[in-house]
């Protein structure tokens, strides 16, 4: 959904967990007809972005399977043993170096996100109404969360330990909320039972 001399976003999907508290790797269980992190990069990719990165680390090779058709690219996170979503936020920006001047950090274990919501997180920041801008439910901030590159230094100087949020709060000031009538937003996998009662809910 470029327009002229909008920027360029693109986007990170985070798809390198452990995925200690599901048991299995949430990754690649079954959304209808396909996994779980090929339905993310698809409305991800639906939304117009300029480009997709996908960070992986655990089940590496399977990931980039279920993904190979599409067109992203992999990252291998080596630290993502140690379970921080930071980790895998500093890989993908450092592959987005001089490809993008936004960057929209996307969960990979969130398959109800919709390409329109996403549509319209992309065309808030085209329109200047922040430099970071965050889909809002009920005053409730959800993902996927665009950041302009102005922040991507103090993202890539956090230390172990540290997550993304702590820069995003030190800049409340930057924030748009985008106000939606889904509680998607607010979504992701992290047990059987998210599973499980994500999957009865009526398909988006």
């Amino acid at each position: 959904m470029k327009r002229g001399n909008d920027p360029t976003v693109g986007a990170v999907v985070l798809a390198a967990g452990l995925s200690t508290r599901m048991g299995r790797p949430k990754m690649l269980l079954p959304w209808g007809d396909e996994p779980i992190i090929r339905r993310v990069c698809r409305e991800v990719i639906a939304s117009g972005v300029y480009c997709t990165v996908v960070v992986t680390g655990a089940e590496s090779e399977a990931v980039i399977q279920a993904v190979a058709d599409l067109p992203v690219s992999a990252v291998f996170n080596p630290a993502y043993a140690e379970g921080e979503m930071l980790s895998s936020l500093q890989v993908g920006l450092q592959a987005l170096e001089g490809m993008a001047d936004a960057c929209l950090v996307v969960l990979g274990d969130q398959p109800q996100i919709e390409h329109e919501v996403v549509k319209r997180i992309l065309r808030a920041y085209f329109e200047g109404l922040g430099a970071i801008i965050a889909p809002s439910y009920r005053m409730q901030r959800g993902h996927p969360v665009l950041i302009d590159r102005q922040f991507w230094p103090e993202l890539l100087g956090l230390p172990p330990g540290s997550a993304p949020r702590d820069v995003i709060r030190a800049h409340s000031d930057a924030i748009y909320h985008l106000v939606v009538d889904t509680p998607l937003v607010l979504g992701d996998l992290d047990t059987p039972e998210d599973y499980r009662r994500a999957r009865r809910q009526p398909p988006n």
